[in-house]
């Protein structure tokens, strides 16, 4: 028998309009119990009418109580739809770029909620962050095989979400073997991606365009990149001319991967590692009295949630006016935020309030967002959340 959820009376609106999510105070629990559904199960979704809306999964545990898979309801998540939206999703990738480095599969921007596929050519790093695709596990392995024929799999679940919906961390390789090194390339840079022991899938290719617009303007300048991570942004700079670059971070081990991949590109003797928390460094460069052409601020998410956006904000707010203090007279800042709930005219904001502190004048020359290996679902904000913007910071 097919589970069914249905939905209270005009709760199908947000569904018409192209949403793919449900939460448990829209659905009609007099009719259709959410208790009674085995998590991780599929379910019909109906209208309050009865009329069939599509096919969902869900957890009765968590507030977003159903994810829409399909708007058909006679079909299945199941490793033959799978297989659909893996090549859907391969064939966006194959137009956009010419080396199989990419973000493959991209959640509910590629409408598969809950999952997200970076491609490191025959390396593949699955993230499974809802118990719905948890249950689908072997059928995303056996569908990624049959489109892509990888050398290996690894399953990187150790996100967030995955508690959120009271999932164990988990990161192993679940097929094939996994080379020494697995490497990757970007804007014509090679990196070595810490896909095991790395942050999120071992690298964030959501900002591949913004590097690449910053990489324009890096030549003889003298860079500072704050949250370094493994050097996306730094390697690249001193890759494209860049006289100096300091990599500042608070992980030892991401910085020996700064380092390595420094070396990788023939670039050691340019870029340079610092360890330590970032306003801690930043405070400590200016009583030294250091200045840089370019500053780099790429930090995590400082909002994870809307209860937070007030104390994030000031976060960014001194990140920035602290930044902005090591600029030379006519500098540029590359301000980047990942928070989902920071909204774009905000970070304008921050990047204002910084500018008008240092008594300087602000040029935001640049608005970039993340790559289009990471479609935004039109019906659903939450796919956008990525945002950058090159400022030129100067005085009269």
């Amino acid at each position: 028998m097919t589970e069914r959820l249905r939905l209270k009376k005009n709760a199908d609106r947000r569904l018409k309009a192209g949403h793919l999510w449900l939460y448990s105070n829209e659905i009609d629990i007099e009719a259709t119990p959410l208790k009674g559904i085995e998590p991780g199960a599929q379910a019909v979704i109906e209208a309050a009418n009865g009329k069939a809306m599509g096919i969902a999964y869900v957890n009765p545990h968590s507030l977003i109580c159903a994810r829409v898979v399909s708007r058909d309801a006679e079909v299945r998540l199941d490793r033959s739809l799978l297989v659909h939206r893996f090549k859907q999703a391969l064939g966006l990738r194959e137009r956009l770029y010419a080396k199989p480095f990419y973000r493959l599969v991209h959640g509910e921007g590629d409408l598969l909620p809950g999952l997200v596929v970076d491609r490191f050519d025959d390396v593949l790093v699955v993230q499974l962050n809802t118990l719905g695709m948890e249950r689908l596990a072997e059928e995303v392995v056996a569908a990624l095989d049959k489109v892509l024929s990888p050398r290996a799999i690894v399953f990187k679940n150790d996100s967030s979400g995955r508690r959120q919906e009271q999932l164990e961390a988990q990161v192993e390789v679940v097929h094939g073997e996994l080379p020494d090194q697995v490497l990757l390339e970007e804007n014509g840079v090679r990196f070595v991606a810490p896909v095991l022991d790395g942050q999120k899938t071992g690298w964030f290719y959501d900002h591949r365009s913004n590097r690449a617009w910053l990489n324009g303007l890096v030549a003889g300048k003298r860079v500072l990149d704050l949250f370094s991570y493994v050097g996306g942004w730094g390697v690249q700079a001193a890759a494209h001319g860049a006289s100096e670059v300091l990599c500042v971070d608070a992980s030892a081990q991401a910085l020996e991967r700064v380092a390595e991949n420094a070396a990788l590109n023939g670039l050691a003797d340019q870029v340079a590692v610092g360890e330590g928390d970032a306003f801690e460094a930043l405070a400590a460069l200016k009583a030294d009295g250091e200045q840089f052409d370019v500053v780099i601020l790429d930090p995590p998410a400082f909002i994870k949630k809307r209860k937070d956006i007030p104390n994030g904000e000031r976060a960014y707010s001194r990140l920035n006016r602290e930044a902005m203090r090591l600029l030379g007279r006519d500098g540029l800042l590359l301000s980047a935020s990942c928070s989902m709930h920071l909204a774009p005219e905000r970070l304008v904001e921050v990047v204002r309030g910084a500018v008008r502190h240092q008594d300087r004048h602000g040029q935001v020359i640049y608005q970039g967002h993340q790559g289009p290996d990471h479609p935004v679902h039109p019906a659903i904000p939450e796919t956008s959340y990525l945002k950058a913007l090159g400022v030129r910071v100067f005085r009269d």
